[in-house]
Order: C-alpha cells, then structure tokens, then sequence
C-alpha cells in the first residue's frame, strides 16, 4: 500500500464540477492499493501517516504530525500510484489490487483514519475527480508498507 502524502493549506475535490470535499490545513493523501495489500497493512499505512512528522514548530523544523497542529486529512484513490514504469513508454498496472479489493481497503484506511479523532475528508472511489491543493512548502512523501 502506498500514500503519496502532501501537506497543505488547503485542498479539494470535484466531480463532474461539483465540490465534494474539501479541507483546509491539513495532508491530501493520495493512496495507491496493491494486490497483496490487506487490513492490516492499511491499519499500519493510516497510523503512519497520521504520526509522520511534517508540519514545522517555533524553530521551523518538522516536529509536529497533523493531530498536534488540529489538521486535517483529505483522502483520495489513486490507483496510478502503484504503476510500474520501469520499462517502455507505457504503464503497467498488473500490481494494481482489483477494485472491489481496493474500494474495501481504501474504505478500512478511512475508516482507520476517522477514528483518531482527526477530520477526514473523501474523494470518490474510481470516479473521474480534479483535485485542487495548495501545497504548503512544498512537502511530499512517498510512504509504503
């Protein structure tokens, strides 16, 4: 399972040009699901990213996770993620979970999400979404487990 971790100031999705979700400081994860992924890797993927250490304290450094600055999570699928690009000029996706696996395991990392406490907000399993963010520093981590 692989996130794709942003922080920002704000951030957003639409569908077909209607917001569905938005937050303001905060992280946009973007999660890719891999075929071998299961409960416990996505229990472990959320705890993570909900800990990572990437919003600055007095000093300017990245010592503080989302919960400490009251942030909040925008989550959003993004099979794309899990490609294989290592040869030709065309992606693979034969890594990729089916989507049946990756709708219930991107619905476990929410869930998992939601019940720290922290506000967690949602893109649109398999629709054709625009995501909108203004990524603060910028700062992004690939996260895998």
């Amino acid at each position: 399972m692989i996130a794709l971790i942003q922080r920002v100031k704000q951030a957003k999705v639409a569908v077909a040009g209607q917001t569905i979700s938005e937050i303001g400081q905060g992280i946009l994860v973007l999660l890719g699901v891999e075929k071998n992924d299961d409960n416990v890797k996505a229990q472990k993927l959320s705890q993570k990213v909900l800990n990572y250490r990437i919003f600055s304290d007095q000093q300017g450094k990245m010592n503080f996770n989302v919960r400490q600055v009251e942030g909040e999570l925008l989550v959003v699928s993004q099979f794309t993620l899990v490609a294989d690009t290592q040869s030709g000029n065309r992606p693979s996706f034969s890594s990729a979970a089916p989507a049946q696996l990756s709708e219930e395991l991107y619905q476990y990392f929410i869930e998992c999400c939601q019940t720290s406490g922290v506000p967690c907000q949602t893109g649109e399993f398999a629709a054709d979404m625009q995501v909108s963010l203004l990524n603060d520093g910028p700062v992004t981590f690939y996260l895998q487990v």
